[in-house]
């Protein structure tokens, strides 16, 4: 440790994203880049569920009902998805769009970040999932795949197990929801820095860097 160093600047970032969002995937990797570039900032990141598909079944929906009924048709979903994917490479974001076959209701994904939030791995649990959904097609849905994602961060079996099985954090996730809507968030991702700067959208790295910029000098 290096005692002439000045301290590191403390920083909140609210994250408020869901984990079915590609923009969101982009959107965190952004952020990280941001932060790896201003190691004089020791960020603390809080991660808010927001569920963009808040009426879709537990057990999920085919894929392709789902890019019909959101899209009217897979042509405009592919179009848009070669998009995302381009953006992505930038990023070294694996987005593998073909091999999702379910769009999954993202409750149990966002309840199972809080789980991870307890032992300090919300932030692997939630790249983790990222990932397995748009790189490996993924049913983050479903209560056994989340189970074997979590063990891949080092959590206990039994213990997620129990969690998801007990429905604990629901209402929480659920109130999350509420408060995002309630503060005019309609879309994610969205940071808000310091509690106080909001930003939508998968920025860009020099974005969100000039609004922790203003969020530190404004304290």
């Amino acid at each position: 440790m290096n005692i002439l160093a000045p301290p590191r600047a403390r920083l909140q970032i609210e994250v408020v994203f869901d984990l079915v969002c590609p923009w969101c995937y982009l959107g965190t990797r952004r952020l990280r880049r941001a932060l790896r570039t201003r190691p004089d900032i020791l960020a603390e990141i809080l991660w808010r569920p927001f569920l963009l598909n808040p009426d879709i079944p537990a057990g999920g929906l085919p894929r392709q009902d789902f890019l019909t009924r959101k899209f009217g048709g897979e042509e405009r979903a592919r179009r848009l998805h070669a998009t995302i994917a381009e953006l992505g490479r930038a990023e070294g974001v694996p987005f593998r769009f073909d091999r999702i076959r379910r769009m999954p209701s993202s409750l149990d994904a966002h309840r199972l970040v809080r789980y991870a939030a307890r032992e300090g791995l919300a932030d692997a649990m939630v790249d983790t999932l990222f990932h397995a959904y748009f790189a490996e097609g993924a049913d983050i849905g479903h209560v056994d795949t989340l189970v074997l994602l979590a063990l891949r961060i080092g959590l206990e079996m039994a213990g997620v197990h129990r969690f998801l099985d007990s429905g604990a954090e629901a209402d929480a996730v659920h109130a999350e929801n509420l408060r995002a809507h309630r503060l005019g968030i309609n879309g994610v991702p969205c940071f808000v820095i310091g509690g106080r700067h909001a930003i939508a959208g998968a920025q860009e790295p020099e974005v969100l860097e000039r609004l922790i910029d203003v969020a530190l000098v404004e304290g």
